[in-house]
């Protein structure tokens, strides 16, 4: 099968090469910084970003949040179907 990802370094401006669920967790951070997230279910969702941050945005049903994430928080969080967009 071609693999136009194979000699292709990881880069921001580029498309994600892969997409993990997110289980929303108050102490555990995702495997990796996340590049963007992806929600399918809207409503709030609480994070703590690459810069350690922690915010909170409300957004809508297949809503892309183009910020990076090292942990999506429980507490304060009701959107649901929640993905992390990943480099590697």
């Amino acid at each position: 099968m071609f693999d136009p990802f194979k000699n292709r370094q990881a880069d921001l401006n580029g498309p994600a090469r892969d997409m993990l669920p997110v289980t929303p967790n108050d102490g555990t951070d995702l495997p990796a910084v996340a590049v963007a997230l992806f929600v399918e279910s809207g409503g709030a969702v609480s994070f703590v970003s690459q810069a350690g941050e922690t915010r909170s945005v409300t957004l809508g049903d297949f809503s892309l949040l183009p910020v990076g994430v090292r942990r999506v928080r429980a507490t304060g969080t009701d959107a649901s179907g929640i993905h992390a967009l990943m480099l590697g």
